[in-house]
């Protein structure tokens, strides 16, 4: 099985990307942030705690995130591997991850990781919010919190995986969504 994680602040294209990287490799594409929005559509419990953190610009406890992560490994069939988008968020979570896959007798095969200014994460947050409705990522105060927390507690990822060899970067700066699609496939078949 192929572990891929898709890297990037919010913004990068993870999203829009993800679904022809997993169609070329049939992998089983894993967006945390979709997991979580059907719980809060849903209206369970976990749903309504998410919203809460996640209107605040806060992320959901490691814990269920990771409990839906490794659910998701053991039910999911006929797939080569899986494609992990929004997961890990932190040092901890990407511990985590390392454990629950070696219980598997597996490891992360690598880190594909979209790189963008944060001029461009707000130009984009802002242009998704009002395209797709997401009152998440409406308001000024929760896109300037997901900058910060992304620079705070999600870049140090880079040099975890950088010292695992397992980080491949890809600028999503500049360019059509289609360039920047052909270079992430182009990268992804590199490392292959």
């Amino acid at each position: 099985m192929k572990y891929y994680i898709l890297f990037g602040p919010p913004g990068a294209g993870k999203g829009t990307h993800a679904g022809a990287i997993a169609e070329k490799y049939n992998l089983k594409h894993i967006s945390t942030g979709e997991l979580l929005r059907a719980e809060i559509a849903a209206g369970s419990k976990l749903g309504q705690e998410a919203k809460t953190l996640i209107d605040a610009g806060s992320l959901v406890p490691d814990s269920v995130v990771e409990g839906m992560i490794e659910n998701a490994f053991n039910t999911i069939k006929g797939v080569d591997g899986f494609l992990l988008d929004g997961f890990p968020r932190n040092l901890s979570q990407a511990r985590d991850l390392d454990a629950i896959l070696a219980k598997r007798g597996e490891k992360v095969t690598a880190v594909v990781s979209l790189m963008i200014d944060d001029e461009v994460i707000r130009q984009r947050i802002a242009h998704r919010a009002a395209i797709e409705g997401r009152a998440d990522d409406a308001s000024e105060a929760t896109i300037t919190n997901r900058i910060k927390t992304y620079h705070a507690q999600t870049e140090p990822l880079i040099a975890f995986y950088k010292e695992a060899g397992k980080y491949y970067e890809c600028d999503g700066n500049n360019g059509t969504i289609e360039d920047n699609r052909n270079r992430v496939l182009a990268l992804v078949e590199s490392i292959k």
